[in-house]
């Protein structure tokens, strides 16, 4: 795809919205369709042990600019509708005590970022489904104040893979998918033919609704009521393909939720059936310029978690090499 077909027009309304309604029924069969509960070692590494060195190595055969390119939001120290708790950030020293030179100046900082408002990786201690995380592990036995003693972010360890950016506003000629906008299997799918990429195993899988556009141009708001992102019909060819890591601008989740009694289905099925971390809340304006620039959306991802022994995740900056 060329750089001028990336270039994208003012914003166009909503197609198709959240739907179509799936039954709990339905989802609970969709879950144990892609579940993939015993089939590697260690289990709570999940998905991410798909990613081996030869992964990394051709992950590099991808660079080909050198262009570096972080996807993490600003320290969001301030309230709002999509930043409920405000992560904190002051300074702890200015060298004004007398010392020894050289005189120092030190903060602090500390976040809960299971939010909105930080660029943050899921792991697979975060979600349960019906009181199960990942890999059959009842939640209440490995999770307590102490942390968690499976799936913890501290067992993933970096990641370096093949990313694909599903650039959907670029595909579609328009700004942003408005919130409430489902991206279906169909989607994904058109997405890769107008990209010219193919999402293949080991890969991790980038989602760009322009969410940061929007906020930036017309304020934020409330994406737990109303956020774009993928509908559970996108999961089974993701599972098919055999990604290893899911991300977006947002948190996967299309808002409202299609499912009835389930508010994170996407959620639910990555990282609870399949193993998948998830990235969640990524800055993808800037990687979508470059990739419209280069005219290809595939590059070397870089993520890094904290090593947090019993962490549910870490918040992060992925960085992306073109």
């Amino acid at each position: 795809m060329s750089s001028r077909s990336a270039q994208v027009p003012d914003p166009a309304p909503a197609e198709d919205g959240n739907g179509p309604a799936v039954s709990r029924r339905e989802f609970d069969a969709l879950f144990e369709a892609v579940r993939t509960w015993g089939q590697w070692a260690p289990a709570d590494r999940g998905a991410w042990n798909r990613v081996t060195a030869d992964h990394a190595r051709r992950a590099t055969a991808t660079v080909r600019s050198g262009t570096v390119v972080p996807m993490a939001l600003p320290w969001n120290t301030r309230p709002g509708p999509d930043n409920r708790k405000p992560a904190l950030h002051h300074m702890t020293d200015l060298g004004e005590v007398e010392a020894p030179e050289p005189s120092t100046r030190k903060d602090f900082i500390a976040v809960d970022y299971h939010g909105k408002g930080v660029t943050h990786l899921d792991a697979l201690s975060h979600i349960a489904y019906r009181g199960q995380l990942y890999d059959g592990r009842a939640a209440h036995e490995v999770v307590d104040s102490a942390g968690a003693r499976f799936g913890a972010v501290s067992t993933l360890g970096p990641l370096v893979t093949k990313g694909v950016l599903l650039d959907l506003p670029a595909v579609l000629g328009i700004c942003w998918l408005e919130p409430g906008r489902a991206v279906h299997v169909k989607d994904i799918i058109a997405a890769e033919k107008a990209l010219d990429v193919t999402i293949g195993e080991g890969d991790a899988v980038l989602l760009r609704s322009g969410h940061v556009r929007r906020r930036a141009e017309l304020g934020a708001w409330d994406p737990d009521t109303a956020s774009a992102g993928f509908h559970v019909d996108a999961v089974p060819l993701l599972a098919e393909r055999g990604i290893a890591l899911l991300g977006g601008d947002g948190d996967s989740d299309v808002r409202p939720s299609p499912v009835d009694g389930v508010h994170s289905p996407v959620h639910a099925l990555a990282v609870a059936a399949m193993g998948v971390p998830l990235l969640d809340n990524l800055d993808l304006e800037a990687l979508s310029a470059a990739t419209a620039e280069e005219g290809r959306y595939e590059f070397m991802l870089v993520v890094a978690p904290l090593n947090i022994p019993g962490g549910t995740g870490s918040p992060v900056t992925p960085v992306a090499i073109l």
